[in-house]
């Protein structure tokens, strides 16, 4: 019985760390879009739902599920750089609320469309069969699929904090969201540096979409409980804090799945309950700046 519980609680922990790495992902590209651009994104709920449905999409049509990760999230990208060039920048330099009411209008839009282009009735997404069964991890057998999520996941954060820390671009854009007035005296245009921010921050949610949508299912409110979860890890996090975002995704993943063991009730409420003890200690989040907001 020990043996069983003890596989059981180890199942649960990887559980919560796949979760934490979705939450991740969509929590840095929340954290790169407002670091920089103040911007609170509310349509990041529906991009990671497109990314699943682009996901089938292209799965159905090209029966390669590895062409649907590389060029799913390529397309929500796509989208967020139509997004903020038609539909954001209009707003920059007017209240923190214009862009937050735009974009969560436009996460209503798109729930609509996707209910009208694949219908109200969920969809089935498949992993590829290379990746199907599960892995004996000593403890516990653990699906392939999820230790996949797991790996991808690390390997995109690698990939990005090295394009952050190793690049010119990645120099500008750290720069821009410190100082957006020297950068532009240096003659840099913050206006590319914005537009290429805010497709990297949407193709981070399409990524996190098709990698869900295998384990979660795909359908037009899926992205709606998510997001809410996400800002959570963004605000435990710190605001605009990539370090933050990814330190809390994985703090969160870990409190859903563990309290969807021992009290499944209450796993709905927990993260709040978390967010409101870490802001009770530390009001600007784990390691988010004060006066960020201001």
């Amino acid at each position: 019985m020990a043996d069983l519980t003890l596989a059981t609680l180890a199942a649960q922990v990887f559980t919560g760390l796949v979760l934490g790495m979705i939450l991740v992902l969509l929590a840095i590209g929340l954290s790169l879009i407002f670091g920089l651009m103040t911007v609170v994104n509310f349509a990041h709920g529906s991009l990671y739902m497109l990314g699943a449905y682009f996901g089938f999409f292209l799965i159905a049509y090209t029966k390669s599920f590895w062409l649907a990760l590389v060029v799913a999230p390529m397309l929500v990208g796509v989208f967020g750089l139509l997004m903020e060039r038609f539909l954001v920048r209009p707003l920059y330099g007017r209240s923190i609320d214009d862009p937050l009411l735009l974009t969560f209008g436009l996460s209503l839009v798109l729930v609509e469309a996707v209910r009208l282009v694949w219908g109200k009735i969920g969809l089935t997404l498949d992993p590829p069969p290379a990746l199907a069964g599960a892995v004996n991890l000593g403890f516990t057998y653990f699906p392939l699929y999820r230790l996949f999520v797991i790996g991808v996941t690390v390997v995109v954060l690698v990939a990005l904090l090295l394009f952050l820390e190793k690049t010119n671009v990645g120099l500008i854009i750290r720069a821009g969201s410190r100082d957006p007035v020297m950068v532009r005296a240096l003659g840099f245009d913050l206006g590319r540096v914005w537009l290429l921010v805010f497709g990297i921050g949407t193709a981070l949610a399409g990524l996190a979409g098709i990698l869900a949508g295998p384990m979660r299912g795909v359908y037009a409110e899926m992205g709606v409980t998510i997001v809410i979860e996400s800002f959570v890890v963004v605000v435990v996090g710190g605001m605009g804090s990539l370090p933050g975002a990814i330190v809390a995704g994985l703090v969160i993943g870990q409190v859903v799945s563990l309290t969807t063991l021992f009290a499944p009730k209450f796993a709905e409420i927990m993260v709040f309950i978390v967010m409101a003890l870490v802001l009770l200690v530390r009001p600007s989040g784990l390691f988010g700046e004060a006066g960020l907001m201001e």
